[in-house]
């Protein structure tokens, strides 16, 4: 599609901003906002995450998009907010240059994988389960009972895979070697101060000093430069509702027990 305003949308500052677990409606909220920002040539990104991570495959997939991005002669440079750990680590490293306040909560490099055995519980209750299965793992992690020694073997096979992935793509990104990101990725967090020491961050400030020096790397005026914001979140009839945020919090926390229970993530839990 020709834009009609593309020459003016050559001298804008996007933004966009990724908050809250990563996970499905994340993705493609901010896929699309990358692809506006792609069509409509913008020669910088200002990437704002405040997120403790998520869902590896979405992470991986907003991380793939952004280094498309930069292809294609945008730079992009990272914020991190109040926290950007474990998958908002991963989405981070692939923009061009990384930005944390000193006391950011970044870090978390590595995978978590949690099922629930209830079986105690259950027993106690006189509730049991009949399985019909058509392999050996097809219920694995069922809450009715402990993992088997075999059980537990693939599963940290699936995540040592992942976790090497993880690894892989925050050694390219910030430019290091695997062996010197092992050394600290073992799911500790960082305040913002120390992540630089790491490498992970290329320098402490605010969002305004990520902003200005995204302007700076696109030969944009710092001064007159102000981010247009992409991707925005719908706003629903719910956000009127007083106590909203607890509410959100709330939804947010059952969606990680529930939703997420089994399923491999990069994700920050204290």
């Amino acid at each position: 599609m020709a834009w009609p305003w593309r020459r003016k949308t050559r001298r804008t500052l996007a933004r966009i901003a990724i908050e809250g677990p990563i996970a499905g409606g994340t993705r493609k909220r901010v896929l699309k906002a990358i692809r506006q920002v792609e069509q409509r040539e913008c020669p910088a990104l200002l990437l704002r995450i405040d997120s403790p991570g998520g869902t590896v495959g979405d992470s991986q997939e907003i991380h793939a998009a952004l280094l498309r991005l930069r292809e294609k002669g945008c730079r992009v440079v990272a914020s991190f907010g109040n926290i950007s750990a474990s998958g908002g680590v991963y989405i981070g490293v692939a923009a061009e240059k990384v930005v944390a306040n000193p006391g950011t909560i970044t870090g978390s490099i590595g995978v978590i994988l949690r099922g629930n055995n209830l079986s105690k519980l259950l027993k106690r209750l006189g509730v049991s389960f009949e399985t019909v299965k058509s392999g050996v793992y097809k219920d694995i992690l069922s809450p009715d009972r402990a993992l088997t020694a075999a059980e537990r073997e693939l599963l940290q096979g699936l995540i040592d895979s992942s976790y090497g992935q993880f690894v892989a793509a925050v050694a390219e990104g910030r430019a290091l070697t695997e062996k010197q990101v092992r050394a600290f990725a073992d799911g500790r967090v960082f305040s913002g101060a120390q992540a630089l020491e790491h490498g992970l961050v290329d320098e402490l400030g605010d969002e305004e000093r990520a902003r200005r020096l995204a302007a700076e790397l696109a030969g944009l005026d710092p001064e007159r430069c102000r981010p247009t914001e992409f991707g925005t979140p719908p706003k629903r009839f719910a956000g009127l509702i007083p106590g909203r945020s607890s509410l959100r919090a709330l939804t947010q926390a059952l969606s990680l027990e529930l939703s997420w229970s089994g399923l491999p993530l990069w994700l920050w839990r204290p």
